[in-house]
């Protein structure tokens, strides 16, 4: 996938923005003059030839300081057990559950790096973070890991007034947070998501408190969107170079007409500064989320029932697709939407709703964007055919249980070497498929992930449930490549390999 080059071609460690330093123990602002409350603090567009002074006077009144108080630390960490730096694949950091140690203030040596070492943290901590008001009555914007496990939530404005907080809700997904602040008779300053689109190439300016320093800009430029850096199902980060830094985690990304079109939440570091390479959640898909906790006080999302993965050029060229585009059904959840659809293993979506897919990721961000309940037409690629399947969206459940597969018997056939996928099967144990038994190092199998141990469901299309049947399958596939539905540990997906005939 083109996501995961561009995470290996980065190389670097993907950082949380969220943490305190030892020098600062509340957001440090200049003295203002108070701020008038506005319907929304919008006016024309700036000209960056001229500076950006009056976007800041303009904005700035509605961006705060997030602090946060733990009762007990070591209780805050627990879902890192212990841990300040999780690794994800390629070598990426887990940003969500990034650098706890920042948390407690007294631990913390002179050179702003935290201990990492449990024992040494004390009973309380707290933390910093950035965010914005959105509404008069105080409602305001941040991100999931700065308030999370939080037993006190506080900001503070450009002016220096603090008021505290409670959290409304909380979306793990996107690392989003909808916070209010208690100040029933206060009207605050408050800014907008935009309605537009961003360019790569378009103006941006950033606004937080970076290591508790309240109040600081930064500018640069939109560059790139679309990017999936591995931290959950609906990434969708947009990339800035402005600077950012670890507190700036949920502070605003202005365009030049003072409307939000991201939330700063992650950097791609190998010090844990700023290189000039920072991701922001789209006001798009910040909008939605928001509304909803605002409403309900948790997402509901559109759900499915199927596990998915994407068309590679392989899969495309078994299949017989003229372009490796949507997302193709590895496996279909027991008494899911897409079990009552019709939808069945082995079907390549293109289309939802009329709009096409481009990736198995794109359809998760398309069917978590429909409202549960409503039914839309969905185009799939089956047995060579398109098929138009009506889909009614469910609610995604909590923890949305996995389609077992049906086993077959097993004829007691002995292991038995496939030269031509250079593979080595016997019979499962439990009758479903075959085993994989050996791997040939130089194989296609082995470049393609295949390993001792994997389980083979399907060839071809083709249930096999013996070396034999196998066999059958291969020599009943014309094309260059083969597809295989194999089961890991970590699930099932579709591996194209090539054939003799290739």
């Amino acid at each position: 996938m083109s996501s995961a080059t561009n995470r290996k071609t980065l190389g670097a460690f993907a950082a949380g923005l969220m943490a305190a330093t030892a020098m600062v123990t509340a957001a440090s602002v200049l003295p203002s003059t108070p701020a008038t409350a506005q319907n929304q603090l919008q006016a024309a567009a700036i000209d960056p030839s001229k500076g950006f002074a009056d976007l800041v006077d303009r904005v700035m009144p509605a961006v705060v300081s997030v602090q946060v108080k733990y009762a007990n630390v070591a209780a805050a960490e627990a879902d890192d057990q212990g841990g300040s730096q999780k690794q994800l694949p390629n070598g990426m950091e887990d940003f969500f559950k990034q650098f706890p140690q920042f948390r407690n203030m007294p631990g913390m040596n002179g050179q702003g790096q935290g201990d990492n070492n449990e024992d040494q943290h004390p009973r309380g901590g707290m933390a910093m973070g950035s965010g914005f008001i959105i509404s008069a009555d105080g409602y305001a914007v941040t991100n999931n890991h700065v308030v999370k496990d939080a037993d006190e939530v506080s900001v503070t404005m450009k002016d220096g007034t603090e008021y505290k907080a409670t959290v409304i809700g909380t979306d793990p997904k996107t690392d989003l947070a909808l916070i209010k602040i208690k100040a029933d008779d206060k009207k605050f300053d408050h800014v907008s998501f935009t309605k537009e689109e961003p360019r790569v190439g378009d103006w941006v300016m950033a606004v937080g408190n970076p290591f508790g320093l309240g109040g600081t800009v930064t500018t640069g430029i939109v560059s790139a969107l679309g990017r999936d850096i591995g931290s959950g199902p609906y990434d969708n980060f947009m990339q800035i170079d402005a600077a950012i830094n670890r507190g700036n985690s949920g502070g605003p990304a202005f365009n030049l007409e003072g409307e939000v079109v991201g939330i700063n939440t992650a950097i791609f570091s190998p010090s844990g500064g700023s290189v000039g390479i920072g991701f922001a959640i789209p006001a798009s898909t910040a909008e939605n989320v928001i509304e909803s906790l605002k409403e309900n006080g948790k997402v509901t999302r559109g759900w499915l029932g199927v596990q998915i993965q994407p068309v590679t050029e392989d899969i495309a060229e078994s299949l017989g697709l003229k372009e490796a585009k949507g997302a193709i059904v590895a496996n279909v959840t027991e008494d899911s939407p897409a079990l009552a659809a019709g939808i069945k293993q082995g079907d390549t979506i293109l289309k939802l709703d009329g709009k096409e897919i481009s990736d198995s990721r794109d359809l998760s961000r398309k069917v978590a964007g429909i409202k549960p309940g409503d039914t839309v037409p969905m185009s799939v690629v089956r047995d060579g055919k398109t098929v138009v399947l009506d889909v009614k969206i469910g609610t995604m459940p909590d923890d949305p249980k996995m389609a077992s597969g049906d086993a077959g018997k097993d004829d007691g056939e002995k292991s038995v070497s496939l030269a031509a996928l250079g593979l080595k099967v016997a019979p499962a144990q439990d009758g479903a498929g075959v085993t994989v038994l050996e791997v040939a190092p130089d194989s296609a199998a082995a470049e393609r992930g295949l390993k001792a141990g994997d389980t083979i469901l399907e060839v071809a299309g083709t249930e096999v449930h013996t070396p034999s049947d196998v066999r059958t399958a291969l020599k009943g596939n014309d094309k260059k490549r083969v597809l295989l539905l194999v089961k890991t540990d970590d699930g099932q997906r579709f591996v194209a390999l090539p054939t003799a005939k290739g």
